[in-house]
C-alpha cells in the first residue's frame, strides 16, 4: 500500500491474553507534514490508539471545543484531534466530524477495537473475519496478502457485476469472505475473545420535507453551506488544485475556490475527449478563463488505454463500470506529474441534487401518488423536451418505479434483459448457490411524496455514489493523490433531503435546479443554463473497436474461468465489432473481468 502513504510509515503491537493486535498505516502528509503526524498515534494517557485514513476538514474548530474542556494538544494534526474527540465523546463524536475517514480506534480500557467508515464512504474499509483472524485495510490487496489461503472469487458478486452491470451495492466484495464496511457504519471487536459485532449504523439522511425556508431561503443556505464546504476542504499543507470536466459541479468548486481565495493559484485538470461529440474543452476553458486558473490537460489514445489497463485493473483490486475510470485515472496521473498532492471534485452532486437525468421515475411516482396528476403530466411532457430524454423514457422509468418485482422482471425481460446469457454457463454457477434474478435497486419511502429523496438517500448511502467513490478514491491513491469532495458532508445533504422535491428538479425538468441558482453570481450562466450532461464521459465504443484485436487476444486468454463459455463470448464479441450485433457496456464487463480474474486469481 505504498502508493496510498510514501511519505511515513508506522506500526504498533498490542498484546492481550496470548492474542496479538497489529495496526499498520502508510502516511500522506497533508495536515501537519511533520513527525508529529506520525500513526499509530496514541492518547497522552496511552489508552487510545488510532490508524486513520482520510480528513478531518473541521479539526481546527473541533480542537477549540476540546480545549475548552481541558485536552491539550501538541501537534496541529487532525488525526490528534480525532483521538481527542473519541476520548470525550466516543461514537457520538462521528456526526459532529465534516470530513472523510476509515479508522480503527483501539480502546486498552475496554479491550476493544471499533473500526468505523465515513458517512458516505469516501474513504474504504474492507475486511474479513475467520479462523485466520480479524484482518482490515483500506485495500483488497492488502487484507488478501495477510490470509493464509488463496482468494476465492465471490461468484454471485460475478454474476451481477457481468450479467448486470451491479457492483458495490452491498457489503460482500468480488473475494468470498472479504467485505466493505458499509458508509455510515462501524463495528466493534472484542480483543478478549474476538466476536465482532454486526455494522452499526451511525447516520442516514432525513428525508422528511420542511417548507420554513421557501425557496430563496434554501437558495441562501445552501449557498453558504456550499462555501463553507469548499473553504474547509481548501485546508492543506500542500499544494492543492481541482479535476474540471466543464460541467456544473466541477465549475461550481472551480468558481468557488476562486470566489473564496482571490489571489490563490488555481490547478486545474481536465480529459480531453479530443475530436468526439463528448468533449467538453470548450466549457473547461471558459471555467479557466474565468478564475485565470493554470490549466492542464491530458488526451489519450486507445493505446493508452491499452497500455495502462492491467495497472488501472491492479489498482482498482475489484472490477468496475466503464472506460470514464480510465479518464479518472489519466486525470490524477497529470496532477501527480504537475506537483500537486490534493484536488477537489466533485463528485456526489448528482445524487444529492437530482442529476443526471432528473430521477423521473421516483419524481412522477411522488406527484401520482399525492394526486397531483395534472402536473405529472405537464412534467413528463416539460421533462422530456430535454436532451437524451423522451415521453416514453420518462413514463417506462415511472412503471419501474412503482412496478412489483414479479412486473419488473416482466419489463426487463421485454427489454432484452437475459438472465442466462449463452456466453454463461449457468450450471456451474447454479452449483455454487449463485441465484439468477434481476437486481431491482429501487427505493420506496413510506413517506407519500417523498419517493426522490428516498431514492437519492440509497444513492447517497447504499448504491451508485458508493461505486463512484471508490473509483476515486484507488485512481487518485494510485498517484499519492487525495482526492476531496466538497460536495458530501452530512449537513449540507440534510438541507438538500429536506426540501420540497421541485427544488431539486423542477418542474420544467431543470436537475439540480435550487443549486444552480445558488451558484449565480459565483458560476457562469452559460454553464448553469447547460441543458446536457457529459462529464468525464469516453468515446468508449470509439476506443473499442480501434482496439478489436487487441481485446479479442485478451478475451480469448485462456485462463479458465469456469462459469464463462470462452467460444460463445467471443462470437458474440465478433458479431458486435461486424455490426451484426449492437455495442453495449457488456463488451467493457468482459475485458474487465477477464483481465481483474488473469491477475488476482489466476497469477
Amino acid at each position: 500500500m505504498k502508493h496510498r502513504g510514501p511519505d511515513d510509515r508506522g506500526k504498533l503491537l498490542y498484546q492481550l491474553d496470548g492474542a496479538t493486535t497489529a495496526l499498520g498505516h502508510m502516511r500522506l502528509s497533508i495536515i501537519d507534514v511533520s513527525s508529529a503526524g506520525h500513526q499509530p498515534m496514541s492518547s497522552t494517557d496511552d489508552r487510545l490508539t488510532v490508524v486513520f485514513n482520510g480528513e478531518i476538514y473541521n479539526y481546527r474548530e473541533l480542537k477549540k471545543e476540546l480545549e475548552g474542556l481541558g485536552h491539550k494538544f501538541s501537534s496541529g494534526s487532525d488525526t490528534e484531534v480525532l483521538l481527542a474527540a473519541w476520548k470525550q465523546w466516543g461514537t457520538a463524536c462521528l456526526p459532529r466530524l465534516t470530513g472523510m475517514f476509515a479508522f480503527a480506534m483501539l480502546d486498552r480500557q475496554e479491550k476493544t477495537l471499533t473500526c468505523v467508515r465515513d458517512a458516505f464512504g469516501i474513504k474504504p474499509f474492507f475486511y474479513s473475519n475467520s479462523d485466520d483472524g480479524f484482518h482490515f485495510g483500506s485495500e483488497t490487496g492488502a487484507v488478501l496478502e495477510l490470509q493464509a489461503s488463496k482468494p476465492a472469487v465471490n461468484w454471485q458478486r460475478a454474476y451481477d457485476y457481468l450479467v448486470h452491470g451491479d457492483y458495490d451495492s452491498n457489503s460482500e466484495s468480488f473475494f468470498e469472505g472479504i467485505h466493505h464496511l458499509m458508509p455510515g457504519h462501524f463495528l466493534t471487536l472484542d480483543l478478549t475473545d474476538g466476536k465482532v459485532t454486526p455494522p452499526e449504523s451511525w447516520w442516514r439522511p432525513d428525508i422528511r420535507e420542511r417548507r420554513d425556508l421557501g425557496f430563496s431561503g434554501a437558495v441562501e443556505k445552501i449557498r453558504q453551506q456550499f462555501l463553507d464546504n469548499v473553504r474547509l476542504h481548501l485546508r492543506s499543507d500542500v499544494p492543492l488544485g481541482s479535476a474540471l470536466s466543464g460541467g456544473v459541479d466541477s465549475s461550481s468548486i472551480v468558481c468557488a475556490m476562486r470566489h473564496l481565495e482571490p489571489d490563490l493559484p488555481i490547478h486545474t485538470f481536465s480529459f480531453i475527449a479530443a475530436g468526439s461529440d463528448v468533449s467538453e474543452e470548450h466549457w473547461v476553458d471558459q471555467i479557466n478563463d474565468r478564475v485565470k486558473a493554470i490549466s492542464h490537460k491530458v488526451v489519450v489514445t486507445p493505446q493508452d488505454l491499452a497500455k495502462d489497463l492491467d495497472d488501472m485493473i491492479r489498482v482498482q483490486g475489484e472490477p468496475f463500470g466503464s472506460t470514464s475510470i480510465y479518464a479518472q485515472y489519466c486525470v490524477y496521473r497529470l496532477a501527480k506529474e504537475s506537483g500537486i498532492t490534493v484536488t477537489l471534485d466533485g463528485q456526489g452532486a448528482d445524487e444529492m441534487l437530482a442529476g443526471y437525468s432528473g430521477y423521473p421515475g421516483p419524481r412522477l411516482h411522488s406527484l401520482i401518488q399525492t394526486g397531483q396528476w395534472k402536473r405529472a403530466w405537464r412534467f413528463l411532457n416539460d421533462w422530456s423536451t430535454w436532451p437524451g430524454r423522451s415521453k416514453a423514457a420518462g413514463a417506462k422509468a415511472w412503471a419501474s418505479h412503482v412496478a412489483g418485482d414479479e412486473l419488473h422482471r416482466l419489463f426487463r425481460s421485454v427489454n432484452g434483459g437475459s438472465l442466462k446469457p449463452a456466453w454463461l454457463k449457468a450450471n456451474e454457477l447454479k452449483e455454487t448457490g449463485v441465484e439468477f434474478q434481476f437486481s431491482r435497486r429501487i427505493a420506496v419511502s413510506e413517506l407519500k411524496g417523498r419517493q426522490l429523496m428516498a431514492e437519492l438517500a440509497a444513492s447517497l448511502t447504499e448504491r451508485g455514489i458508493v461505486s463512484l467513490l471508490r473509483n476515486g478514491d484507488r485512481n487518485s491513491m494510485r498517484f499519492s493523490i487525495e482526492s476531496r469532495v466538497p460536495f458530501l458532508t452530512t449537513d449540507l445533504v440534510e438541507t438538500l433531503m429536506s426540501v420540497p422535491e421541485e427544488y431539486l428538479i423542477s418542474d420544467q425538468g431543470e436537475t439540480k435546479h435550487i443549486f444552480r441558482a445558488a451558484m449565480r453570481g459565483i458560476v457562469p450562466d452559460a454553464v448553469l443554463d447547460r441543458r446536457d450532461k457529459i462529464g468525464f464521459a469516453t468515446p468508449e465504443k470509439a476506443w473499442l473497436f480501434a482496439l478489436s484485436d487487441t481485446v479479442r487476444g485478451w478475451l480469448g486468454e485462456d485462463i479458465e474461468i469456469p462459469f464463462i463459455n470462452r467460444q460463445e463470448m467471443l462470437s458474440e464479441f465478433d458479431q458486435i465489432i461486424s455490426g451484426k450485433r449492437p455495442f453495449t457496456w457488456q463488451v467493457w464487463r468482459w475485458i474487465n473481468f477477464c483481465r481483474w480474474y488473469g491477475h488476482y486469481v489466476v497469477r
